[in-house]
């Protein structure tokens, strides 16, 4: 297996990277995504990270950026970084198709969302649309449009979902700088197993538009090689939009400034297992490793469980009323064009009674308020990302497992998405089949500077590596 730990080329750097090499005229925007588009063309075929590719409206706005870095006036801190958007936010010029044959390509194509907006005024590159499942609605990444995204780290497994898209490009570094959405773990699930970092950021911190239809369950954030590339987007992208009413009213900052501050003396809960999840002896002994690094450098560590049972129901309550609303919004011919295992979610959605469906909130609530007290006595917690390795692609389920869901094989996210909590998923090392594990990150709501402090420092005591082409190993 070859990966690559170093840039050996300018497809390969990172975005603070970039921007040095513009400033110091080393380099320039349009040789960056001249070699991230010649990474898609080489790369993308045994990925399917990439549903779009602009190629001429990429070297457009790189050769205007190299313009404006000549003139030493740069429009923005991302000024000239290749970066991608996720099909499931609309883009102008782009097809926003959701991964789903009921969507139109003709568009119009003429809206920003937020996120395509802030990343477009701070300059960068946009280089095309990373795909989703239909509607974002499951763990992986397949849909009846564009077909299955695969694992750069084993091209016969699954690159997780819903962002599976991005975790691939950001671990080929197809772009540099790659948005991604979680209402469940679709952030976190595909940097967990593709070995990238990602954060699903505090709810209504990087604001959502059009909302998702899963509503207050569904964060924005990045998905990039480095904490430090993450925080940069944060940087352009957190701040309010008047276009989303659940919006935070919150100031505009730099998200790097904190990152290095380390972990000494912060207090952080350790739990292997949330108290009811069965873990993989090889991912558990590499999340355990990453916490004994932080140990060694002063962050007092107690294992202990928040002590909530599993909220999959309260979940799937919201979860599935949220997919009967997409579909009710189908026609008959519609519909049968959709991924029968979405239209199954989304019968059982249907038949949820409005008292059923305000019980699950109220549950919600209650486990919001449990996880603030915790964060009262723990600066942080920390879990695994995921309980299991990569699984075969083209399956919503590990084959043989006898599982029904995706959430079923998801445990550790999908309860910050009810408590709409910072969470972040840092890669922690390869197992003996080579493929990823992760640690994750969890902190009190907007507290997300600390996730990705924390972040920072298991990045540091282990800096990642990636591989250096899609690995398909011999049959």
């Amino acid at each position: 297996m070859t990966v690559c730990t170093k840039v050996t080329d300018l497809g390969q750097a990172t975005a603070t990277e970039l921007l040095a090499l513009y400033a110091s005229g080393k380099a320039s925007p349009v040789e960056a995504t001249q070699a991230a588009l010649d990474r898609i063309d080489r790369f993308n075929p045994a990925v399917n990270a990439y549903c779009h590719v602009d190629h001429q409206g990429a070297l457009a706005s790189a050769r205007q950026s190299e313009q404006r870095w000549q003139q030493g006036q740069p429009v923005g801190p991302l000024d000239g970084v290749p970066s991608s958007i996720k099909d499931l936010t609309l883009t102008i010029g782009m097809p926003t198709r959701k991964g789903s044959r009921t969507t139109s390509a003709s568009g119009p194509w003429d809206v920003d969302a937020p996120y395509s907006a802030r990343m477009r005024a701070a300059g960068a590159v946009l280089l095309g649309k990373t795909t989703s499942p239909e509607f974002g609605w499951k763990g992986v990444t397949d849909n009846p449009l564009y077909g299955i995204t695969r694992n750069p780290w084993n091209t016969r497994c699954t690159a997780g979902g819903s962002s599976g898209g991005a975790g691939a490009a950001a671990a080929l570094n197809m772009g540099v700088l790659h948005q991604g959405s979680d209402a469940g773990g679709s952030i976190r699930i595909p940097c967990g197993f593709t070995g990238t970092f990602g954060l699903k950021s505090t709810f209504g911190l990087v604001p959502q538009w059009p909302a998702s239809a899963m509503t207050t369950l569904s964060h924005l954030g990045p998905m990039t090689r480095t904490v430090r590339d993450s925080a940069l987007m944060m940087t352009v992208t957190s701040a309010p939009d008047q276009r989303d009413w659940y919006a935070a009213a919150i100031t505009e900052r730099d998200w790097q400034q904190d990152l290095e501050r380390g972990v000494k003396g912060l207090k952080i809960a350790y739990s292997p297992t949330l108290g009811y999840v069965s873990v993989d002896p090889e991912i558990a002994a590499l999340v355990r490793q990453a916490v004994n690094r932080l140990a060694d450098m002063g962050a007092i560590i107690e294992e202990v469980d928040p002590g909530f049972s599993d909220p999959l129901e309260m979940f799937n309550t919201l979860w599935f009323a949220g997919a009967a609303k997409v579909v009710a919004l189908l026609s008959p011919d519609q519909r049968a064009m959709v991924d029968p295992g979405f239209l199954a979610i989304a019968e059982q959605g249907s038949r949820i009674g409005i008292v059923e469906y305000m019980k699950a909130q109220d549950a919600r609530a209650a486990l919001g308020q449990q996880m603030a007290e915790f964060h009262a006595r723990y600066d942080a917690l920390i879990t695994p990302t995921l309980p299991l390795v990569a699984f075969e692609a083209g399956h919503n389920v590990p084959p043989g497992s006898g599982l029904e869901h995706w959430m079923n094989w998801t445990p550790f996210s999908y309860p910050f998405n009810l408590t709409q909590q910072p969470a972040a998923s840092v890669p922690c090392g390869l197992t003996s089949a080579g493929l990823p594990a992760g640690v994750h990150v969890v902190a009190d709501k907007y507290n997300d500077a600390l996730v990705m402090q924390i972040c920072q420092a298991i990045e540091s005591s282990q800096p990642p590596s990636f591989p250096s082409e899609p690995l398909s190993p011999a049959a």
